[in-house]
């Protein structure tokens, strides 16, 4: 893990304030320094979609994760990348390669371009797209 940083994918953003996180998550969370984590702005509109989801079942919970949501914006200032057209460039190779969901394929460019490794559960679903990858889930931290 020599990249300048780490892309948080959703999962790995969220299991540290889920009821029962899983502790391997938590402690590689830990290790790694707030000023070397990055979330796209992607993660952001798919917790953004999960609060707007929620709050048609369960608004107060819909009313909790929205204000987790805000601290994740404030704690993240400045560290949340937006997709540009070098971003864009590369999501457009590596969607003509083989089908991929848009956002998965958007969160590997983004990672590529800016030299970090992609933090996610789902590690398979970037696998042949070059792009440095952990899966906290599985990792062994030293």
């Amino acid at each position: 893990m020599t990249s300048a940083g780490y892309l948080l994918d959703t999962n790995a953003l969220s299991e540290p304030v889920r009821r029962m996180p899983a502790p391997a998550v938590t402690a590689f969370m830990a290790a790694i320094r707030d000023d070397e984590t990055f979330l796209s702005v992607l993660t952001v509109g798919e917790l953004r979609r999960g609060a707007t989801m929620r709050r048609q079942t369960d608004s107060r919970h819909a009313a909790r994760i929205d204000t987790w949501i805000d601290v994740v914006e404030r704690r993240f200032a400045g560290r949340i990348l937006s997709v540009d057209l070098e971003i864009a460039d590369l999501w457009g190779k590596l969607s003509a390669e083989r089908p991929r969901p848009v956002v998965d394929a958007l969160l590997a460019a983004t990672a590529i371009v800016h030299d970090l490794t992609l933090v996610t559960r789902n590690v398979a679903d970037f696998a042949d797209t070059g792009v440095a990858l952990v899966n906290p889930w599985t990792v062994k931290l030293r």
